[in-house]
């Protein structure tokens, strides 16, 4: 999504005390919103945002990419905002905006000076009371998207490992993970306006949002400005109810080969499914991560790119979803490209982790990258903003954002060892190999 750049500097210091904890309250209207306030006033700066409770996990075969598409589908204008005037509007009034859509939700919000939150708010409740879905938005937004995903999949470099559309449907057969969340440009292409209508209508409802304000507000007067904007808004379809579906464990491993053309230097990539959001393995993963290759210090990186000189670099991302998560990790071949030993490499590494307790000064680093990670996701009101909507949307409850350092700081180095051998097994597994050039043709 296009990014405004906020006049306002203060906006982009962060604010002392937040590493501390995160003071908040929350309560629903009657139309089933959920509202959560923080206010820190050391900053007057403020942020709003709306979190709907629709991702790409709910779109239907055949009409993938609608969460995304409507990501920016909803900047194209109101009934009271004046098509293409969005961000103009927001650039005027010194703020910046920005929106994002995963598996699980679509996430929108305005940063401000403090003096323009009744503004934010204005906008917000006008996106979800009545924007204008016409023709002419559909047609602007289809070649946005698709431009997008030339730019970010089709034409970048690795974009099918980064965006994990090379990867996701390997390994997810049933559950709808499986599919990218930019969806298919034929599928966008084949909807009816009706279609994105209807979608709107059904997911872009008070009963399926949480509205969260932070920053330097007066927590009365933004209840009464929440009450008038948001409470005369109408429910057109029940809250979002997902099903639960259930993807079967891998247990054996699974081989794939995935084209690049925008590459010469190929990957080796070995990915898992992993727990959910909220469980506590899926923390742990977090470390198996960085300390695998997070950085120059890592231990892949440190063996592979300066020891051994066989990887130009290592990568590695552990991804937690509200359903299941997904923990991949590789390595950009240097020279001639010999799997199998960077294969060996990586399983050698695995196994260290398997049947030796990693050092203390490892975990002591470790503990200490995560506190240093959490305080600065809390650093300002944007992220205090967009955690809070998380924690109450996808992990358990809104109170997550101060429980969650004390889960890192729990894991024991016992824990690292009993969580890799109880995921990150061989026959558990996709193994990615990733080849420069394109795919051949099918026979």
């Amino acid at each position: 999504m296009k990014r405004i750049v906020l006049s306002l500097a203060a906006a982009l210091i962060a604010v002392s005390g937040f590493s501390q904890k995160v003071e908040f309250i929350e309560y629903d209207l009657p139309n089933g919103l959920h509202v959560i306030l923080h206010q820190e006033n050391s900053a007057p700066v403020v942020t709003a945002g709306v979190m709907y409770q629709v991702g790409a996990k709910d779109e239907i075969a055949g009409r993938t990419g609608f969460a995304h598409f409507f990501e920016h589908l909803l900047f194209e204008g109101t009934e009271n905002i004046e098509r293409g005037k969005w961000f103009d509007i927001v650039s005027a009034n010194g703020g910046r905006n920005n929106a994002n859509t995963s598996q699980d939700r679509t996430y929108y919000y305005e940063t401000f000076p403090s003096n323009n939150l009744e503004l934010a708010l204005w906008m917000e409740s006008e996106r979800m009371l009545h924007p204008k879905i016409e023709q002419i938005g559909v047609d602007t937004q289809n070649e946005v998207v698709k431009e997008e995903k030339r730019q970010r999949i089709d034409n970048a470099p690795y974009g099918k490992i980064l965006y994990r559309t090379g990867i996701d449907k390997h390994l997810f057969k049933t559950h709808p993970y499986g599919r990218s969340v930019i969806g298919s440009m034929d599928d966008l292409n084949a909807a009816k306006l009706e279609e994105f209508i209807d979608f709107k209508e059904q997911y872009y409802n008070p009963n399926n949002a949480t509205l969260v304000v932070a920053g330097d507000i007066n927590i009365e007067e933004t209840k009464k400005m929440i009450a008038d904007y948001f409470g005369p808004i109408e429910n057109k379809a029940p809250r979002n109810v997902r099903e639960t579906i259930v993807e079967q464990p891998i247990t054996e491993t699974r081989y794939a080969t995935e084209y690049d053309a925008n590459i010469q230097i190929p990957a080796m990539i070995y990915s898992y499914i992993t727990p959910k959001s909220v469980d506590r393995d899926a923390y742990v993963l977090d470390y198996i991560s960085t300390l695998l290759t997070g950085g120059a210090s890592s231990r892949m990186y440190k063996r592979m790119v300066e020891d051994e000189k066989v990887a130009l670099q290592v990568l590695a991302f552990n991804q937690a979803n509200q359903d299941y998560g997904t923990y991949t990790m590789g390595a950009l071949i240097k020279g001639e490209p010999d799997f199998d030993m960077i294969k060996g490499i990586m399983d050698e590494e695995i196994k260290k982790l398997q049947t030796e307790l990693i050092s203390e000064r490892e975990y002591e680093k470790l503990r200490n990258q995560f506190e240093t990670r959490y305080v600065s996701a809390n650093s300002s009101v944007e992220g205090i903003a967009s955690s809070l909507a998380t924690y109450n949307m996808l992990k358990g409850g809104t109170n997550r954002i101060n429980e969650e350092l004390g889960i890192y700081k729990d894991i024991t180095r016992e824990d690292i060892k009993r969580v890799a051998n109880k995921y990150l097994n061989a026959n558990q597994r996709l193994e990615l190999t990733y080849l420069a050039g394109e795919a051949p043709a099918a026979e």
